[in-house]
C-alpha cells in the first residue's frame, strides 16, 4: 500500500489516509438521497437513480484513486443536476432519456478535450493571480454553503410576487442551527488543539448530538431510497437509455430549433462541468500542495498522463459519460473533497476509502443518510476558512489583482457556481487588462474562454425566454 499510493512521500499515512476517506464520504454523502430525489422529479424511476447514483460515484472516485493517486471523489454533481431536471427536461421539454443522452455526448467531449490537451492549455493560461483568486473564492463558495446548510445563513424571499432570494440570519431556535453551531464550536476547538481528525470527529460528534430528543435533527428513520428489487428494476430502466430510441436515436431527429436548442444545452453541460472540474483542481490542489507548479509545468511540457494532475483531468472526465450510461446526471469532482483534504488526504488511498463507503450504501443506505447537514456543514465552513488563505497570496492594494479575485470569490459562493466565478473572474482580468493598455498580456485561451461564456449566457437567456 506505501508502494502504491506513495505515503510517506506524500506525507501522509493509513491512518490518516482512512480518516480523510470517511471525512470526504460524509461532507458529500447527501448526494445519494438529494440526487434521486430531484431526477425522480422527470420521471425516472427513483430506485434506478438511487443506484446510478452509487456506482457513478463507486467507479468514478475509484478509478480517480487508483490511476490519478489523488484524494478526489467523484459523484453527480449538485447543480448540474438540477439544471438537467428542471431546466432540459421540465423547461425545454426534452425527455429524461434525450437528457441522458446529452450528458453522455457531454462526458464524450470532456474525454477529447483532455486527450488533446485543452484542459491543459486552460489551466496554463490562466495567471497565478487569477489562480489564487480562484482558490480564495472556492473558499467562500464552500464556507457559504456550509453557513446556508447549517441554517446560519436562510435565503428568504425578497418582495410579494418575487422569485429572488435575500440572505439573512437564520433562528437560532432553529435545531439544526443550534446542532451546527455546537459542531462547529467542538471541531475549532479540537482544531485549535491540534486534534488529529479533528473535521471527522466535529461531524460523528454532531451526528450523536442530533440524536438527543432537544434536537431531534439526526434520523435513522426514512431514509430508505427503495427495497433492493426496486432499486434493481430501476436500473434495469435507466442503464442503457441514453442510447434508446427515447434517448440518443431520437435527439437530432426532431425540428431544426429543437436541434439547436440540444446542442446550445449539450455546450452548457460542457462547459459548466470543465470548469468547475479545472476550478477545483486549481483550488484545492494548490493550496493543499496535491498539485504544485512543477505538476503544472511537467504537464505543460509532456504528453500524456505524466503527472498526477494529468490523471485526475482525465479521470473525472470519464465519469460524466459512465453516469450518464447507468442513469445519471453529470458526474464531477466534488469540491466537498476538500474535506478530505483538510483532514490530512493527499493520495488516492482517500479516494478508494470514498469509493469502498459508496458501493457499501447499496446495502446501508439509511445510515449514511443519517447523517445531517447540520453535521456536515460545519466541516465545509471550516474547510473554507482554510481555502482562503488562498487570498494571502494577492496583492490586495493592487487593483489589478483585487477586481477579479473579488469577483471571482463573489460570484462562486452567490451563484452556488464555481464555473460562473470562474467567467466573471475572466471578465475582470480581461477589462482590467485592457484598461491598462495591456490586451497582449491575455492569453488567447481566456478570450476564447470568455467569449464562449458570453455566448452560453446569451443562449440560455434567449431560450429561457423563448
Amino acid at each position: 500500500m506505501e508502494k502504491f499510493f506513495e505515503l510517506k512521500k506524500h506525507g501522509t499515512n493509513v491512518p490518516t489516509e482512512i480518516m480523510a476517506g470517511f471525512t470526504t464520504f460524509f461532507a458529500m454523502s447527501y448526494i445519494l438521497f438529494v440526487n434521486p430525489t430531484l431526477l425522480s422529479s422527470t420521471g425516472m424511476p427513483r430506485g434506478g437513480v438511487y443506484m446510478a447514483t452509487i456506482l457513478s460515484a463507486f467507479i468514478g472516485t475509484l478509478f480517480m484513486g487508483l490511476f490519478a493517486n489523488v484524494p478526489y471523489a467523484v459523484a453527480p454533481g449538485m447543480g448540474l443536476n438540477a439544471f438537467f431536471t428542471y431546466t432540459v427536461v421540465m423547461q425545454l421539454g426534452f425527455t429524461w432519456q434525450q437528457a441522458l443522452a446529452m450528458v453522455f455526448i457531454c462526458g464524450v467531449i470532456n474525454i477529447i478535450i483532455t486527450i488533446t490537451n485543452i484542459r491543459k492549455a486552460i489551466i496554463a493560461a490562466i495567471p497565478e493571480s487569477l489562480q489564487h483568486a480562484i482558490g480564495g473564492g472556492i473558499g467562500c463558495f464552500i464556507a457559504y454553503l456550509g453557513l446556508v446548510n447549517a441554517g446560519i445563513i436562510h435565503n428568504t424571499p425578497g418582495d410579494a410576487g418575487s422569485t429572488a432570494l435575500i440572505p439573512t440570519l437564520g433562528s437560532f431556535a432553529n435545531p439544526v442551527v443550534q446542532v451546527s453551531l455546537i459542531g462547529l464550536v467542538i471541531t475549532i476547538v479540537l482544531l485549535i488543539l491540534n486534534v488529529k481528525g479533528a473535521i471527522l470527529i466535529g461531524i460523528l460528534s454532531s451526528t450523536l448530538i442530533g440524536l438527543l430528543p432537544v434536537f431531534s435533527v439526526t434520523s435513522f428513520t426514512g431514509n430508505e431510497a427503495n427495497s433492493f428489487s426496486e432499486i434493481f428494476a430501476g436500473l434495469g430502466q435507466t442503464f442503457g437509455a441514453a442510447f434508446g430510441k427515447e434517448g440518443i436515436q431520437s435527439l437530432f431527429t426532431q425540428d431544426a430549433t429543437k436541434t439547436v436548442i440540444a446542442l446550445v444545452t449539450i455546450f452548457s453541460f460542457s462547459l459548466s462541468d470543465t470548469f468547475d472540474t479545472i476550478g477545483t483542481f486549481i483550488g484545492t490542489g494548490r493550496t493543499s500542495g496535491i498539485f504544485t507548479e512543477e505538476d503544472e509545468r511537467l504537464m505543460q511540457e509532456k504528453a500524456g498522463f505524466s503527472t498526477r494532475l494529468d490523471k485526475a483531468l482525465f479521470a473525472d472526465s470519464i465519469a460524466t459519460s459512465i453516469g450518464a450510461l447507468f442513469g445519471t446526471s453529470n458526474a464531477t469532482t466534488y469540491v466537498e473533497s476538500t474535506a478530505g483534504i483538510g483532514a490530512g488526504g493527499r493520495t488516492g488511498l482517500t479516494s478508494v476509502v470514498v469509493a469502498i463507503l459508496f458501493a457499501l450504501c447499496t446495502f446501508i443506505g439509511p445510515l449514511a443518510g443519517a447523517v445531517p447537514a447540520a453535521a456536515t456543514a460545519p466541516a465545509l465552513i471550516i474547510v473554507g476558512i482554510m481555502m482562503l488563505s488562498s487570498f494571502a497570496q494577492l496583492l490586495w492594494e493592487d487593483f489589478a489583482e483585487a477586481i477579479p479575485a473579488f469577483f471571482a470569490a463573489i460570484f462562486m459562493a452567490f451563484s452556488y457556481s464555481i464555473s460562473h466565478g470562474i467567467a466573471f473572474g475572466f471578465f475582470a482580468y480581461i477589462l482590467v487588462k485592457v484598461a491598462k493598455g495591456k490586451a497582449k498580456e491575455i492569453h488567447p485561451i481566456l478570450w476564447v474562454s470568455s467569449i464562449l461564456f458570453i455566448l452560453n449566457y446569451i443562449l440560455i437567456a434567449i431560450y429561457h425566454t423563448a
